[in-house]
């Protein structure tokens, strides 16, 4: 895609992103939005900066992800003003000058104090300020009213063409890291090198990336969250886990694969959770209740679990009793977008909570699909021993079969998760058609 291509896609984003501007700020009784990028966070008693991550509300604005003390300020009916830091610095490379497809759309101030700033933002009227507290400038502090904040995270949900794009073009960055941590496995690297393979090919570094990859080899594939990556490789590589995204203008992509050195058991294991997990992704329709998804999941994970001899009760029993939650104990998955977990995903435009199923509290969509909404797919079956330990002294624990839950607990477990957009026809599986790509 060209740079003309984009920059037409970019203003009707833009166009997009004023009018949800104008209504909640209408909403809320504001004259106003003003939105602060963050500032940089040092740790404790030190001089190091933390990563700078900036705020999603100015992200949405602006595909800037690398500059803090810079401001939006947006008066309906008015072109945006962009307050742009940019230090005379010679420690850190500071900011270059104001460039991109969105460069004539702003009336752009550049400030080389952060106080600065101020002297741009507006002096009367009511204004809605979006930011932590750190970003405050004298009689600019963020007040991040509710009934602006809500709306705007509720529509966010919809997608523009200009980001689905950029979303494709982060599924597009990752796919090589998948398959060059992949390789990795195969040659028996531990999880350190796989991670630093994986960020080789997606060209990122631990900073700049979207989230915490999640490198778990063998039983480390059964900690949901594994934060560690071992620098000495096991004495087998039994199975891989890897949850890895890429970033691209701030829009972030969240994949996940699991690999299997060859066992018989485990690749059934993989395969059969793999063909659910497709499944899944061809109902991310609208008018779909993205709950009864979830819960269409437990009964096809628990289909698996008989069919491979690892539990003999009915699915429906299994769903009902809880028993499928010890082997997929988290939701089906969530929104993404500016940010990995999206927000929004269970509240309306007021900020009301729309339930979750009962016995399903880490569920994080609980919301009707609609034209526009990407989501992620991602079924699990997982042998987590502190799970499993609490199954085995309820009744429902007669059911299983120990010596095949023993077998594989050395594979940690099994999880595939495709980014999935929703149409006003078949989904668009934005990851597999990355894939399909290489």
């Amino acid at each position: 895609m060209t740079n003309q291509d984009i920059g037409h896609l970019y203003r009707a984003h833009l166009s997009t992103i004023k009018a949800r501007a104008d209504r909640a700020l209408e909403k809320g009784g504001f004259d106003h939005l003003l939105v602060a990028s963050g500032v940089e966070k040092f740790e404790f008693l030190d001089d190091r900066p933390y990563p700078f991550k900036p705020n999603a509300h100015f992200k949405a604005w602006l595909p800037l992800t690398r500059h803090p003390s810079c401001w939006i300020a947006y008066t309906p009916g008015r072109k945006p003003v962009l307050v742009y830091f940019q230090p005379d610095d010679y420690w850190h490379v500071p900011p270059t000058a104001p460039e991109g497809v969105w460069v004539d759309d702003f009336d752009i101030r550049v400030i080389t104090d952060p106080a600065e700033a101020a002297q741009h933002l507006p002096t009367t009227g009511k204004c809605a300020i979006l930011g932590e507290a750190d970003a405050a400038l004298p009689g600019f502090e963020p007040n991040n009213p509710k009934t602006v904040i809500n709306y705007l995270h509720f529509h966010r949900t919809w997608k523009t063409a200009y980001e689905l794009d950029r979303m494709r073009a982060a599924q597009r960055r990752a796919v090589p890291g998948h398959l060059a941590a992949r390789a990795a496995f195969q040659a028996g690297a531990s999880e350190a090198r796989i991670h630093a393979a994986y960020l080789a090919a997606t060209g990122h570094t631990d900073l700049d990336a979207p989230y915490n990859s999640i490198v778990g080899l063998n039983e480390h594939g059964a900690t949901l969250h594994y934060q560690y990556k071992d620098a000495q490789a096991p004495g087998r590589n039994r199975s891989l886990l890897i949850d890895a995204g890429a970033e691209v203008d701030g829009y972030a992509s969240d994949i996940t694969r699991t690999w299997g050195d060859g066992d018989a058991d485990f690749a059934a294991l993989v395969n059969a959770v793999d063909n659910e997990q497709l499944a899944l992704c061809d109902k991310v329709r609208a008018g779909t209740d993205y709950r009864d998804l979830h819960l269409e999941c437990h009964l096809r994970l628990g289909g698996v679990l008989r069919t491979l001899g690892i539990v003999d009760m009915d699915p429906g029993q299994m769903l009902s009793s809880g028993l499928t939650s010890t082997f997929f104990p988290h939701g089906l998955g969530h929104p993404i977008g500016l940010q990995v977990h999206d927000v929004a995903g269970f509240t309306d435009e007021d900020g009301t909570v729309i339930p979750r199923p009962d016995g399903h509290p880490f569920l994080r969509m609980t919301r009707v699909l609609e034209p526009g909404m990407v989501v992620t797919i991602e079924p699990g079956l997982y042998f987590i021993p502190t799970l499993l330990s609490k199954l085995r002294a309820r009744p429902e624990g007669k059911s299983v079969n120990w010596d095949k839950v023993e077998r594989l607990l050395p594979w940690g477990g099994v999880r595939i998760e495709d980014e999935v957009h929703c149409t006003d026809g078949a989904p668009e599986n934005l990851t597999r058609d990355a894939f399909a790509a290489v």
